[in-house]
């Protein structure tokens, strides 16, 4: 079963443009479209955390997208934002740069975070991971909702300290269907069995 991960053009590394010029959700959006045009065979979208604001707008109106799989994440609707889905500010694990327009984990929060149950090996290379994204995704507006129109399944992750559990329950009740995980916020780190298994099971 072949996969693709496309790469989001907000996401990179420090020196990333910032403030109006740099990249932010329309060009995420179109990364994922473009991916999403180039091939006919139905096709599961699978989405992480910010994920699932760009996968509203990248998946709607195509027709080989047959289901949406939300991994601790959102569902939007149209004209909402991601910052429509916080508690009002930043989050204390996010190192905010105005200046550059960029934000990013603290990276000494990282693990107790979001890979508490993570293997130890997966712990140690998560930093080398770490990129800096736009801050102008935390604003747009989604122009589309394609979660209202293709079947969804929301993976709530129990044990997530990043998007609150009470949270995710929340933005959840869009979906078709509702699964739970004993999980922090990369359960295809640290469960990756069960994540498998609930994509082969649609």
């Amino acid at each position: 079963m072949p996969s693709v991960t496309p790469a989001l053009p907000s996401c990179g590394e420090a020196g990333l443009p910032g403030g109006d010029s740099g990249p932010g959700l329309p060009e995420d959006v179109a990364a994922v479209r473009q991916v999403l045009l180039a091939g006919d065979e139905p096709t599961v979208v699978v989405a992480h955390s910010y994920g699932g604001i760009v996968t509203a707008e990248a998946a709607a109106g195509i027709g080989a997208v047959r289901h949406l799989v939300l991994v601790s994440s959102y569902l939007p609707e149209v004209g909402q934002s991601l910052s429509e889905f916080g508690d009002g500010g930043p989050a204390p694990f996010l190192d905010v740069d105005p200046d550059a327009g960029t934000f990013g984990v603290r990276p000494e929060l990282l693990v107790d975070t979001f890979l508490q149950d993570c293997d130890p090996e997966v712990q140690a290379q998560a930093a080398d991971h770490l990129a800096r994204q736009s801050v102008r995704v935390t604003g747009q507006p989604v122009g589309a909702a394609a979660w209202q129109h293709v079947p969804s399944t929301h993976l709530v992750c129990a044990q997530d300290r990043g998007t609150p559990p009470r949270r995710q329950r929340e933005f959840a009740r869009r979906a078709d269907r509702i699964v739970e995980l004993d999980a922090g916020h990369h359960p295809f780190l640290s469960q990756p069995a069960a994540v498998r298994d609930l994509l082969l099971s649609l």
